[in-house]
């Protein structure tokens, strides 16, 4: 069995600097790691730089690729910014994805999370999909827990208001 970790924000970073100011910024875990990537897409509908700004820091020392900012950018070519807020707890497709607040992520391992050595791959439960979408973080030298890849940005249920089926 795995263990879930909740990670809570008060309010969500809107920048840098504010993201740097939390505690959980000190990437000592991969928990905390993997609930601040949630943040960092979170903003990216409305502040595409300072989104990557976070997402850069979250990765540390690997730099983001220009395919992976595409990657990025496709995701929320259809207006699909509710997926990011799924991942919050109270998040469904019934409420248009209107997390809780506090807001809280789940972010949770499972027996075979730490199989390759340095590496961790977490997974997050969206309101919106039947099994939960994986974040994998890598541990440098300095001990912190980088973001490595996320598959956090796949489809899921439409909000009920903007499903004609609903």
């Amino acid at each position: 069995m795995g263990t879930t970790q909740c990670v809570t924000f008060d309010s969500m970073p809107e920048t840098l600097e504010e993201m740097k100011a939390l505690s959980l910024s000190a990437l000592a875990s991969p928990f905390d790691t993997a609930a601040l990537t949630v943040a960092a897409l979170c903003l990216y509908p409305c502040q595409k730089e300072e989104s990557l700004a976070m997402l850069q820091f979250l990765s540390g020392p690997r730099t983001i690729s220009p395919m992976e900012q595409q990657f990025i950018r496709d995701r929320f070519m259809d207006r699909k910014d509710y997926i990011p807020r799924s991942y919050f707890d109270g998040a469904t497709p019934q409420n248009d994805y209107t997390p809780s607040t506090p807001y809280t992520i789940r972010v949770s391992d499972n027996p075979y999370s730490y199989q390759n050595e340095g590496y961790a791959k977490l997974y997050l439960q969206s309101g919106g999909a039947d099994s939960p979408r994986a974040v994998t973080l890598r541990q440098a030298k300095d001990g912190k827990w980088y973001l490595w890849e996320q598959f956090l940005l796949a489809g899921i249920r439409e909000p009920e208001s903007e499903d004609p089926w609903a």
